[in-house]
């Protein structure tokens, strides 16, 4: 045997109790399960006190660009995560023309937090087309497993050019981009995304090409992707987007529909909980709906040369076309600044921030003598100031150039209401967008975040519940085949850890990107292991040194 894990606490994934035992493990794949396994191996793990699960499978990741130059996708797979499905919301980076990269780059940089310069120093162009794209990252290799949409964007990029984020598209052009999709799917996409949601703009805060289509376009494109009876859609939604059209496209597709991203805002406490009520009804009649929804608070780091909690707001389009003296002008500008405020007045559901300036606080000052109001919160600071809220921010970043650093607390901040939709059946625990907004928030150990917190520390789950929500159930809704449980016949994707301590750490900043650039990162605790079909990637130290590339492109899934 190339590998047999003993004394283990083994949850097998599917929400049971645990049994008690060893497994062991023969080229990739689990070949025994049970006590005393008479069989010895070239690695021997002696689990004795630890717990064993199969891993995590994150499936909403922004890894698109980054595995051109990390295979190891940290920090998902030093987190306990197994397999990731990339290309989420439509954001890809192919098909892509060459004229197109800098602008796919420049798209990129503004909807998921991306420094330019990282893309530019970073991706790897060999491919113009998705199946080229998807036999490069094949060739490359990866420490996890990777399944991969085709992105709505940068297909309506490739076919319409310029037009994409102006108009809707016209019957050739349709054509062409349904051949796009079947194409996808002939090579090995998990599915087609998409997202009609408004704070997801492009550069200079142009919406991103997949808010400009219309109805009939997603209705040819999801039935598209489905011909063959396989794939799933999935889509971020705006509120113009109801769940009675995608409960339409699941009927007319036959495919499941997956809708994110569902997260409670306290200024609009049911809207939530409504959405999920709808699904659960679609579902009802025969139509596989999911809500995906976030077991972590939506905390945002940023500066005010780009106030990504902002940017859903009509009024502060303005301030995404401008950069350097010309958003510090504007930014002291009264009528602009009155502008946002009538429009933060007005409550919406779904807006990132909504005038809650008491989740708002300054974290890092660019100044010296400005260090007494680190810590302190937006509302503190404008009322020891006599301020309105947004005058002060506005002002104190203008003062420091636009380089102090705040955090937001945007959504999910209300545990009692995160604990409901987490037991709500009709939702899917993901959306650590890694890969994404690498400088603003760093949820990739949500899985440890869910086991940890929700189920050891709060008991909103029981651990076994918690385990099934992050691997066999995931694995289901994707189709993802011979993965997410523990059992024979199964590849061997495998967490070792203990119950009693595990968790993700605290997040910190390191400089690791291309060019030495920074971004958030977070460590697991109490993990002990990770194996990726068999071959061990983490330890209790993390990511283990060497050229670990043991993961697979996924290309194949059940109907």
């Amino acid at each position: 045997m190339d590998l047999v894990i003993r004394n283990a606490q083994i949850f097998d994934g599917l929400g049971e109790q645990a049994s008690h035992g060893d497994v062991a493990v023969e080229a990739g794949v689990i070949v025994a399960i049970g006590e005393n396994l008479s069989v010895t191996g070239t690695q021997e793990v002696d689990a004795n006190g630890l717990s064993l699960m199969p891993g995590i499978i994150d499936s909403h990741t922004h890894f698109d660009a980054q595995i051109s130059w990390d295979s190891t996708l940290a920090p998902s797979s030093s987190l306990g995560v197994t397999s990731v499905v990339i290309g989420n919301c439509g954001f890809t980076i192919a098909p892509c023309r060459p004229d197109d990269r800098d602008l796919i780059m420049r798209n990129l940089t503004q909807v998921e937090g991306m420094s330019f310069e990282v893309l530019r120093q970073g991706i790897n162009w060999n491919f113009e087309s998705f199946p080229e794209y998807m036999d490069g990252i094949e060739k490359g290799g990866m420490s996890t497993n990777v399944a991969a949409f085709m992105g709505h964007s940068s297909i309506r990029t490739y076919v319409m050019g310029a037009d994409a984020v102006e108009r809707a598209a016209n019957d050739d052009e349709l054509a062409q981009m349904k051949q796009l999709v079947e194409e996808g799917m002939a090579a090995g996409a998990i599915g087609f995304s998409t997202s009609t949601a408004p704070q997801h703009n492009g550069h200079a805060g142009v919406p991103m090409p997949s808010r400009m289509a219309d109805p009939d376009e997603l209705k040819t494109l999801v039935t598209a992707m489905g011909s063959d009876g396989k794939g799933i859609f999935m889509l971020t939604k705006g509120g113009q987007t109801e769940v009675s059209f995608l409960e339409n496209l699941a009927k007319m597709s036959k495919r499941p529909v997956m809708i994110a991203a569902l997260l409670h805002n306290s200024t609009k406490p049911n809207a939530t909980f409504d959405e999920l009520a709808a699904i659960g009804e679609a579902r009802g009649r025969g139509h596989e709906l999911w809500g995906q929804i976030s077991c972590c608070p939506l905390t945002n780091d940023f500066t005010f040369k780009s106030a990504y909690p902002m940017e859903g707001l009509d009024s502060w389009k303005p301030a995404m076309k401008v950069q350097g003296e010309e958003l510090k002008a504007l930014l002291m500008d009264t009528h602009f600044r009155q502008r946002v405020k009538d429009e933060l007045s007005k409550p919406l559901g779904g807006r990132l921030f909504n005038n809650e300036w008491h989740k708002l606080e300054l974290i890092e000052v660019s100044d010296p003598k400005n260090q007494h109001l680190e810590g302190k919160t937006v509302d503190q600071l404008a009322a020891d100031a006599g301020q309105d809220p947004m005058d002060w921010i506005l002002d104190f970043a203008v003062s420091e150039n636009l380089e102090s650093m705040f955090t937001a607390v945007l959504l999910n901040s209300d545990e009692d209401a995160v604990g409901k939709m987490i037991r709500d059946p009709n939702a899917s625990v993901a959306l650590s967008d890694a890969g994404a907004h690498l400088t603003f928030f760093c949820d990739a150990g949500f899985g440890l975040h869910l086991m940890g917190h929700w189920a050891r520390d709060l008991g909103t789950l029981t651990l076994p519940e918690a385990i099934h929500e992050l691997t066999a159930k995931p694995a289901a809704i994707y189709r993802i085949p011979k993965r997410g449980k523990i059992e024979v016949g199964y590849y061997a994707d495998l967490l070792l850890f203990d119950p009693a301590t595990v968790a993700r750490g605290v997040k910190r900043r390191i400089h690791d990107l291309p060019g030495g650039e920074a971004r958030l990162t977070t460590d697991a605790v109490g993990v002990y292991g990770t194996w990726v079909n068999g071959v061990q990637v983490t330890n209790q130290n993390g990511l283990i040194e060497g050229d670990q590339r043991p993961g697979r492109l996924l290309r194949e899934f059940d109907t």
